[in-house]
């Protein structure tokens, strides 16, 4: 990490215990992503009296190039968080996963879907309840009144652009959805 760790109690008594446990899983974020600029954390017990045992709440800030990654745990209903040392590891694997897609983000590895095809209404039949879609690359793919989302069939026109799910119909390609799209202006 560029700066040393940060560590809080809030409504309770500094522990050397659960302080160490912190900067153990803390260095193991570095050895995931070695860009760590910065990491808070805050252990708290509430302040008011429970029935039964004390809930620990944590928190941790971790501060990367271009984003700050924020994990914070309740307690769950059940009473796993009683044991402070519990929600400290619940917190330090939420935030690891997170830092783990970050990690997969920066090095381009998440996968990006592909934006469905964009293609233009060509002719509609309103009172049959059916239309047609050219794509882009020429085909024309039929599509029925209840694949259209959004506004709603009766207010697409000719010429109006969409966004389509190709299927395969009975009687060939078919739009599974059409969403209208912004009219140009």
């Amino acid at each position: 990490m560029q700066q040393p760790i940060q560590i809080t109690f809030r409504n309770m008594d500094p522990s050397p215990g659960i302080e160490a446990a912190v900067r153990e899983k803390a260095s193991k974020l570095d050895t995931l992503y070695d860009k760590i600029t910065g990491c808070h954390v805050v252990i708290e017990a509430p302040h008011r009296r429970h029935h039964q045992g004390v809930l620990y709440h944590v928190r941790i800030d971790l501060t990367v190039p271009g984003d700050e990654l924020v994990v914070r745990r309740d307690p769950p209903e059940h009473h796993a968080h009683e044991d402070p040392y519990v929600a400290v590891r619940n917190a330090f694997d939420a935030i690891k996963r997170q830092l783990q897609d970050h990690v997969r983000r920066v090095r381009g590895s998440v996968k990006l879907h592909e934006e469905p095809p964009v293609g233009r209404v060509v002719r509609i039949f309103v009172d049959e309840g059916f239309g047609f879609v050219e794509t882009a690359d020429g085909r024309e793919i039929y599509f029925h009144a209840n694949s259209v989302i959004g506004p709603g069939f009766a207010a697409l026109e000719a010429g109006d652009p969409v966004r389509i799910v190709e299927s395969t119909g009975a009687e060939g390609p078919q739009a599974s959805t059409v969403e209208p799209l912004a009219r140009p202006r």
